[in-house]
């Protein structure tokens, strides 16, 4: 798939994401589930197409209460960084089509454990994945760490992925 980011924005009908980049909600559990933590329901699974194209960034931002999987889907390779939730030393792990050779933390499908905070971009023009969450994905759980004031900030986020 060697499409442009444009075609594939009109492809996929793709609209703006707040952290950055493209994206469109493509599948969306009926079944409702309840969350441990506070009792909210939630749809069981949510998955989107995610596109992010040369310069841009999916900016730090966290998904409380919910896993999130990232599957390469097609373009090139991204960094996926992660980081805990009270803060530490992030990771950055490659997603691309096949591993590369010496790199552990590469794959074709990475996992943001709830709470965590991550970001992304992609290593060439373009990169489109498949973002799986469960429970579902809800605005409401979602945070921007550029929203918080710099005090407030978890320690070890990159600040050029803000």
């Amino acid at each position: 798939m060697r499409s442009s980011p444009e075609a594939l924005i009109a492809r996929f009908e793709l609209q703006p994401h707040p952290e950055g980049g493209w994206y469109r909600e493509l599948h969306r559990s009926p079944g409702q589930v309840c969350r441990a933590e506070d009792g909210r329901q939630r749809a069981g699974l949510t998955v989107i197409a995610f596109l992010l194209t040369e310069g841009q960034l999916s900016r730090w931002h966290q998904v409380a209460g919910a896993d999130e999987v990232w599957h390469h889907a097609g373009g090139d390779p991204l960094d996926l960084w992660r980081l805990p939730p009270g803060g530490g030393t992030a990771e950055r792990l490659l997603l691309g089509p096949l591993a590369e050779a010496g790199d552990p933390g590469a794959g074709p499908l990475q996992i943001v454990p709830a709470d965590w905070w991550q970001a992304a971009r992609s290593r060439g023009r373009w990169s489109l994945v498949h973002c799986c969450v469960g429970p579902g994905f809800a605005f409401e759980d979602f945070r921007l760490m550029a929203d918080l004031p710099p005090a407030e900030r978890p320690a070890g986020a990159d600040p050029t992925l803000l």
